[in-house]
């Protein structure tokens, strides 16, 4: 490499480490607008119709609803019956979905749509730093821990935002996601960073851009499944205490009354993981078709080909527990997130501090 490529490859690094920061900085502004979305927000009609129906549990059950009566002209009353809008599956609570963090409120709304507008500029910054970067290494960004952290990342909110504008109702998950990403980035560029380097012969393989890419958008994916399992064990905890006469505190009834139900939440998170599991096997198989080539063996029970196959394991535990009478629910929300721990360790815990094959890329 001559000395003018060597200092453009490092003017391009660096230029990839401001856009990552400044990426960085937006998205403190976008979670602090998310904050104000969720204090400005205040229960709307939707809200307060979701606690009168629900608020003591015997109404609910017994499916009576209030009427309101309007009295025109010669007296003659007119019961309108308030329109409930219900996602749940057959045998569970039919409780409508919250109004969202915004609460249905006009401030509320203005900040979450700023919040929102700074996650688009925050994803394309950093989009923008994944891209300097691949140019400064001339390979895909994906060598070690600090490039596969800042894609993961994008990606992660590039999905949210395709869930956006493709209609979705997923600005409820806002707030943990840019809280998350902000860690995430955080921890990359400050334990993680590696210096731009060439990858070693064997890794020099179109499968690079196979086998990683995919790895890295199931992962993003898997990310977003996992917010809605969390938050619908956190909102099925809810419904359950309004069920048996029980008053949650204020900050839980806040908060939790402005989700999607429960029910909603389940299946939100259940379809995303059903439809990202094929991409994960067809991750694994890649991987080891990359193995073959680059190490003439398909499987050798290396660490990280170990934790991917646990990881297919967990998920296809869940999704058949899903698909379960006795298990659906709790139960499979709670496999879910194992899967993901699992996914999670698979990526930070082997790539640390275990030793195999996948480890001479460092962190």
């Amino acid at each position: 490499m001559t000395l003018a490529a060597a200092t453009t490859n490092e003017n391009l690094a660096h230029i990839s480490n401001v856009l990552i920061y400044s990426s960085m900085a937006v998205y403190t502004l976008a979670f602090l607008a998310h904050v104000s979305e969720w204090v400005f927000g205040s229960r709307s009609k939707v809200g307060r119709t979701a606690a009168a129906l629900t608020g003591t549990g015997t109404a609910a059950a017994a499916g009576s609803v209030k009427v309101q009566v309007k009295q025109q002209g010669g007296g003659t009353a007119v019961l309108d019956k308030p329109k409930v809008i219900t996602r749940s599956a057959a045998g569970t609570r039919d409780v409508p979905d919250g109004p969202g963090a915004a609460g249905g409120t006009e401030k509320g709304d203005l900040y979450g749509r700023i919040a929102v507008s700074l996650t688009v500029l925050g994803f394309f910054i950093a989009a923008g730093g994944v891209v300097t970067r691949a140019l400064s290494v001339q390979r895909a960004p994906w060598g070690n821990m600090y490039e596969f952290s800042i894609t993961f990342s994008t990606v992660a909110v590039g999905a949210y935002l395709g869930f956006l504008l493709a209609g979705k109702n997923v600005r409820w998950m806002g707030l943990l996601l840019v809280a998350t990403v902000l860690a995430d980035l955080g921890i990359a560029t400050t334990w993680l960073y590696t210096d731009s380097d060439q990858l070693v012969p064997a890794l020099h393989s179109y499968w690079l851009w196979i086998h990683v890419s995919t790895a890295i958008f199931c992962g993003a994916v898997f990310y977003l499944g996992a917010v809605g399992t969390l938050l619908y064990l956190f909102r099925d905890s809810y419904e359950n205490k309004l069920a048996r006469g029980e008053q949650p505190g204020a900050f839980a009834t806040s908060v939790l009354e402005r989700l999607p139900a429960a029910a909603s939440l389940d299946k939100f998170a259940y379809r995303i993981n059903a439809a990202v599991f094929p991409l994960w096997t067809f991750t694994i198989i890649a991987g080891a078709i990359w193995a073959g080539d680059a190490w003439g063996r398909y499987w050798g029970w290396d660490p990280k080909e170990v934790w991917s196959f646990i990881t297919w394991v967990a998920y296809a535990c869940y999704l058949h527990a899903r698909a379960t009478a006795g298990w659906k629910g709790r139960k499979a929300a709670t496999l879910a997130l194992i899967a993901f721990g699992c996914w999670l360790f698979n990526y930070y815990g082997v790539n640390i501090f275990v030793t195999g094959k996948h480890s001479y890329a460092g962190v």
